[in-house]
């Protein structure tokens, strides 16, 4: 063994890193990669082992989209510039995506209407679970029957579902494996929803398909099919309702089972008075132990059972709860399950 290292033909080094023979003639040409050896009378390349790593992550920077000069800039400037040079063009690249997007979304709406169905999969268990933490925020009043359903919105990345008695708002959102056809919104009754999801929840995945305004639902899995009928009727715009919340100015996390308890445990009232403060959170006259940092005692109440209904939906030992003031919706949310959103209208504090 005399030391020298052993070369591989260009062809060789091209399967080895991914790139292609004309490639690496071209960053040679250009400077960025030259080979260990040319032969000085038939001009042929050759390649060592050593190179391997440039290669590829040479190869990694152009799939990424960086142009050349960016290319020599990461691959042989020092590390602050790299990663100057990395951050700026991965701005660039999100801006372009988000300008794409919505012009084939542009181009897309203008399109003659096609079947105007859409299938979209879910896991059969997230199904369920969704199913089951925002039914109970569903109206019961037959005055306004359209309450009394769910609102499945869904769209290319995310699927939500919605559910409100105007004293409460539950969202669950869920980001499906795959989606095809137009965005929209389908209304199922809150009951039929939960026994769709008790029916798929031992299936991995479910598709669901969903058809015209008023059209069924039609659910299948490897177990079989099933069809749901669908409502109609204007839902309230709840999402104007999220978007006008005001930033917490108060944020407590507290044992979710004691809270509940403490509910079920207090004077059967229509509000039960709750007190932040310190560490310490007030239901009644039950003082839990809290993760809170009020100075001052805060002071709101609550149907306890409105309340109640929000802690069992959630998941996990500890609830959150944000409140921005006395009279302003409070979100109530499982610590360890950020996609599960209710928010629980506070009522007027009873008279001492």
């Amino acid at each position: 063994m005399d030391g020298t290292p052993e070369l591989m033909s260009i062809s060789a080094f091209a399967r080895r890193v991914g790139l292609a023979p004309s490639a690496l003639r071209f960053y040679d040409d250009c400077g960025v990669l030259h080979p260990a050896r040319v032969d000085g009378v038939t001009g042929y390349r050759s390649y060592s082992a050593a190179q391997q790593d440039r290669a590829v992550l040479l190869r990694s920077l152009r799939a990424a989209g960086l142009a050349l000069p960016d290319v020599v800039a990461v691959l042989d400037g020092p590390p602050d510039g790299a990663r100057e040079v990395l951050e700026r063009h991965r701005r660039a690249v999100r801006e372009n995506g988000r300008a794409a997007d919505a012009a084939i979304r542009a181009v897309l709406d203008g399109l003659p209407a096609g079947s105007g169905r859409t299938e979209f999969t879910l896991g059969g268990a997230e199904l369920a679970s969704a199913a089951r933490q925002v039914a109970p925020a569903a109206g019961r009043d037959p005055a306004y029957p359209v309450l009394g359903c769910v609102l499945v919105e869904f769209g290319e990345d995310e699927v939500r579902f919605v559910a409100t008695d105007r004293y409460r708002l539950s969202v669950r959102t869920l980001r499906p494996a795959a989606v095809s056809g137009p965005q929209g919104q389908v209304l199922i009754g809150a009951e039929a929803l939960v026994a769709l999801g008790t029916w798929a929840a031992r299936a991995g995945e479910v598709v669901l398909s969903v058809g015209p305004a008023g059209s069924p639902l039609l659910v299948r899995h490897p177990g079989g099919e099933r069809e749901v009928a669908a409502r109609t009727g204007p839902y309230p715009a709840y999402r104007d309702v999220l978007a006008a919340l005001e930033a917490p100015a108060h944020r407590v996390v507290v044992d979710r089972a004691a809270l509940l308890a403490a509910l079920e445990g207090g004077p059967d009232a229509v509000a039960v008075p709750v007190e932040l403060g310190r560490d310490r959170l007030l239901v009644g006259r039950v003082a839990l132990a809290a993760v809170c940092e009020e100075s001052e005692p805060v002071r709101l109440a609550f149907d306890p059972a409105v309340l109640a209904a929000a802690l069992e939906s959630g998941v996990g030992p500890d609830a959150l709860l944000e409140v921005s003031g006395p009279a302003l919706p409070v979100l109530v949310r499982s610590a360890d399950q950020g996609s599960f959103t209710t928010l629980v209208m506070p009522v007027a504090l009873p008279e001492a």
